[in-house]
C-alpha cells in the first residue's frame, strides 16, 4: 500500500557546465585569456558532474582527522583526509588552479587561472591550499635561491600528497602561517622567535593560532628575528627526511570550510630559511596576502554564482499556487536581484584578475589600480556573500534548510572570505592607508571609474558623491566602511555600464547607485528586464 505519490520535486542540479556563465566568459575574453575557453568548459563540465558534486559532499561529511602519534607513541603530526578530498585536489592541481600561471608566459595566464578557480566549486575547502600555493610564489622570490629550488615544484601540475622531503617530490603545496593567539591580524604583536644558526638557517620557537591546510609541504611564516619581524620558509620534512618539529596541537572546529584542516601549531626549534631581509616580514609576505585576498573575492563571486543558479534551477522546476515559482512576480524580483549581485561580483573579480596579470608583467598603472581596487573588492564582495547565500537558500524554502540541498554548506562557507586575510575593518583601513600613502592609486582608480562618464547619470552622481566623501577628511576612519562601500559600488557600476549586459547594468545602477532599492534582496524597481536577467542565471542541465 502506498501512502502518497511523490511529485513536484525539483530534479538534482547535476550534468551542467559550471563555466556556462555569461559574465565569466565575457570577462575571460575581455581580460586577455580567451585562449583558455576550451579548457575552462572542460573543467566546468567536470564541476557540474554528479561525481564531482558527490566528492564535495563526501569531503565535507568526512572532515579531516588529526593523527598526532602512531600506534607506538611516535609523534607523526599527520592529517588524514577522505579520498574525495584527494580527488578534488588532484583535479585542481592538474588543471593549474594553483601556481601554474607563474610558469606560463602567455598574457592572460592569471586571468585563465582565476576563471578556473571560479568554475571549479564542488567544495570550497580544498581551494585554501590551492590558493596559498598560488600566492606563495611571488613572496618566495624574495629569496632567489629558495625560489630556484622550489618554484618549479610549486608550479608543477602534479598532485603528490604525503610527507616526504620537498625536493624529492613531483609537486608541492605551500601554506601560510601568520596569526598568533594574542595578536590575530596584528601580526607585529607576534611572539614567535627566530634564532639564527651558523649554517644560515634559523630555529623557530613559538606558536601559530591558525595554520590552514597543515598537510602542505612548505609554509611561509612570520617570526621575530634579531632584526625584527621576518618572513621564513618552514618545510614539514627536512632535506634528510626527518620531521621538522612543527607540532600540530589540534584542528579547529569551524563553522564552515569543514573539508579543510585548520590547525594550531607549535614550533619546537623548527628549522627555517629566511625569505627577504630581517625586519621586512610584513612587506615580504604581503605579496602572498594580496593574492589570497584576490582569491577571497573570486571565491565569494563563485559562491554567489552557485547560490543564484541553484535558486533559479529550483524556481524553474517547482510549482506553487498553480504556477512555476519562476513565473511569479515576487520570486522573479528576488532571482533577478540575486543575479545582478552575482554578475557585479564576477565582473569586478575578472577585472582584478586582469590587473593582477598585467601587474605581474610590469604594468605600473595596473599595479596602482590593483593596490586600491583589490582592497575595495575584498571588503565589499566578501561582505555581500552571506546575505546573498541566505536569500538564495530561502528561495528553496524548507528544502533549502536541509543539508541534502547543499545550501546549508554554502551558507556556512559564506562568512569565511570576509574574515580570511583581514576582516572587514582590516580591509577598509587598508583602503585608507593606500589612499594616504600613494596618490597614484586613487588616480588609477579614478581613471577606471570615470571611463564610463556620461554613460549613466546615476553612476555620474555616485562618482561625484565618492569624490566628496574622500575630500572630507573629518572622521574618515570612522566613516571608512561607508566610503569603501561607495568606492566598490561605483567601480562595479562603471564596469557593468562599459562591459556588462545592458539589462544588468541598468538594474544595478537603478538599485545600487540610484537608491531605488530596499534593504533586502527582491526589491528591484519596476521596469527592470527581469526575463533577460533571470535567463542569464538559469543553468542549462543535460
Amino acid at each position: 500500500m502506498t501512502t502518497h505519490e511523490v511529485f513536484n520535486q525539483v530534479p538534482p542540479l547535476v550534468g551542467y557546465d559550471a563555466a556556462d556563465d555569461p559574465a565569466l566568459l565575457d570577462g575571460l575574453q575581455r581580460e586577455g585569456a580567451g585562449w583558455a575557453a576550451a579548457e575552462l568548459h572542460e573543467l566546468g563540465r567536470l564541476g557540474g558532474s554528479e561525481q564531482a558534486i558527490e566528492y564535495g559532499r563526501l569531503a565535507n561529511e568526512h572532515p579531516p582527522v588529526l593523527r598526532t602519534h602512531d600506534r607506538y607513541g611516535h609523534r607523526i603530526d599527520e592529517v588524514e583526509f577522505h579520498p574525495a578530498w584527494h580527488e578534488l585536489m588532484r583535479t585542481a592541481v592538474t588543471h593549474g588552479l594553483h601556481a601554474t600561471p607563474w610558469a606560463d608566459d602567455r598574457p592572460g595566464a592569471h586571468v585563465a587561472r582565476a576563471a578556473k578557480f571560479h568554475t571549479w566549486r564542488p567544495d570550497a575547502g580544498h581551494g585554501c591550499p590551492i590558493s596559498m600555493t598560488y600566492a606563495a610564489v611571488p613572496a618566495l622570490r624574495h629569496n632567489p635561491e629558495l625560489a630556484a629550488q622550489y618554484e618549479p615544484l610549486l608550479t608543477a601540475a602534479t598532485y603528490d600528497f604525503g610527507l616526504r622531503p620537498p625536493l624529492a617530490k613531483q609537486g608541492l603545496l605551500a601554506g601560510m602561517s601568520m596569526t598568533e593567539k594574542q595578536g590575530g591580524s596584528d601580526v607585529r604583536a607576534n611572539t614567535t622567535t627566530a634564532h639564527p644558526e651558523p649554517d644560515g638557517t634559523y630555529r623557530l620557537l613559538g606558536h601559530k593560532w591558525f595554520t590552514s591546510a597543515p598537510m602542505c609541504d612548505l609554509f611561509l611564516t612570520l617570526a621575530q628575528a634579531p632584526g625584527g619581524l621576518t618572513c621564513f620558509l618552514v618545510p614539514r620534512v627536512l632535506p634528510d627526511g626527518t620531521r621538522n618539529p612543527m607540532r600540530l596541537m589540534r584542528l579547529k572546529d569551524k563553522l564552515g570550510n569543514r573539508s579543510n584542516a585548520s590547525a594550531e601549531v607549535e614550533y619546537e626549534h623548527a628549522v627555517a630559511w629566511r625569505v627577504g631581509d630581517e625586519g621586512r616580514g610584513v612587506p615580504t609576505i604581503i605579496d602572498m596576502v594580496n593574492l589570497t585576498r584576490l582569491d577571497c573575492v573570486i571565491g565569494a563571486a563563485a559562491g554567489m554564482r552557485q547560490g543564484v543558479i541553484t535558486a533559479a534551477h529550483h524556481a524553474t522546476h517547482r510549482r506553487t499556487f498553480g504556477r512555476y515559482l519562476v513565473d511569479q512576480p515576487l520570486m522573479r524580483n528576488v532571482l533577478a536581484d540575486l543575479a545582478v549581485e552575482s554578475e557585479a561580483a564576477t565582473v569586478l573579480m575578472m577585472r582584478l584578475a586582469g590587473a593582477t596579470d598585467r601587474s605581474a608583467r610590469g604594468d605600473a598603472s595596473e599595479t596602482a589600480f590593483k593596490r586600491l581596487a583589490l582592497a575595495v573588492g575584498k571588503y565589499w564582495v566578501c561582505k555581500r556573500w552571506p546575505a546573498h547565500a541566505a536569500e538564495a537558500l530561502e528561495c528553496l524554502g524548507g528544502n533549502g534548510y536541509v543539508e541534502e540541498s547543499g545550501m546549508p554548506r554554502l551558507f556556512r562557507e559564506s562568512p569565511l572570505n570576509s574574515i580570511w586575510e583581514g576582516s572587514g575593518n582590516v580591509a577598509a583601513l587598508d583602503v585608507l592607508r593606500a589612499l594616504a600613502k600613494d596618490p597614484q592609486v586613487m588616480e588609477a582608480f579614478r581613471a577606471e571609474v570615470t571611463a564610463a562618464a556620461g554613460a549613466d547619470a546615476r553612476l555620474d552622481v555616485a562618482v561625484r558623491q565618492v569624490q566628496a566623501d574622500l575630500s572630507d577628511q573629518a572622521d574618515l576612519e570612522l566613516r571608512a566602511r561607508r566610503v569603501v562601500e561607495r568606492l566598490a559600488l561605483v567601480l562595479q557600476g562603471s564596469l557593468l555600464v562599459r562591459h556588462g549586459h545592458p539589462a544588468i547594468a541598468d538594474a544595478f545602477c537603478a538599485s545600487r547607485l540610484g537608491g531605488d532599492h530596499g534593504q533586502a534582496f527582491g526589491t528591484l524597481p519596476t521596469g527592470v528586464d527581469f526575463a533577460t536577467i533571470i535567463s542569464r542565471a538559469a543553468p542549462k542541465v543535460g
